[in-house]
C-alpha cells in the first residue's frame, strides 16, 4: 500500500523538491526517510510544500542559468584520446564513461558519470558526437575523437 510523501530534496527518477509522491513503504523506510529526502504527507507538511516549491523555483532558475553558461563553454568542444590498435585498426579495449570523465578533468571540468550520454563503451576509432546532460534538462554536444596508435610489437 503506497503512502504519500513530500520530497524535501530532489530524488533522481522520483521527483523534485516540494512534490508530493506516492511511494511504497519499503522504499520510504529504507531510502527516503533515513536519507531525509522526504517526510510523510500531513497537514503541516502540505503547508511546508508551498515554501519548498518557491525555494525550488528560485534554485531551478539559478541552476538553469549556470547550466546554460556551462553548456555555452562546452558546446562544440573536441576531446581527444589515443588508444592502442592492432595492425587492422581494431581497438584493444574500449573507451567508456570513466575515460571521458578523465578527459574532462584534464580540461578542468568536473562531470558526473551519470551525465555522460553513453549507453555502451565505444570500440571504434574515429570522431563520435556525444551529449552531456547538465542540470535542469540542459544538454550540450561535444565531439570525442579517438585516435589509434599502433601497438609496438615485442619480437626480439
Amino acid at each position: 500500500m503506497k503512502q504519500q510523501y513530500l520530497l524535501i530534496d530532489d530524488v533522481e527518477d522520483v521527483g523534485r523538491s516540494g512534490e508530493l509522491i506516492s511511494a511504497k513503504p519499503g522504499f520510504a523506510r529504507n531510502y527516503l526517510l533515513p536519507q531525509q529526502k522526504a517526510v510523510p504527507a500531513s497537514a503541516h507538511t502540505l503547508r511546508m510544500q508551498a515554501k519548498l516549491v518557491e525555494e525550488r523555483a528560485k534554485k531551478a532558475a539559478v541552476d538553469r542559468k549556470e547550466a546554460e553558461e556551462h553548456a555555452a563553454k562546452l558546446e562544440g568542444m573536441v576531446l581527444q584520446i589515443t588508444v592502442k590498435v592492432d595492425p587492422e585498426g581494431h581497438m584493444y579495449g574500449s573507451v567508456g564513461p570513466t575515460d571521458i570523465i578523465e578527459l574532462f578533468a584534464k580540461q578542468g571540468i568536473k562531470v558526473d558519470r551519470r551525465n555522460i550520454g553513453l549507453n555502451k563503451p565505444i570500440k571504434e576509432v574515429g570522431v563520435h558526437q556525444m551529449t552531456l546532460k547538465l542540470k535542469e534538462g540542459v544538454t550540450c554536444g561535444y565531439s570525442l575523437q579517438i585516435i589509434g596508435e599502433q601497438a609496438q610489437s615485442s619480437k626480439a
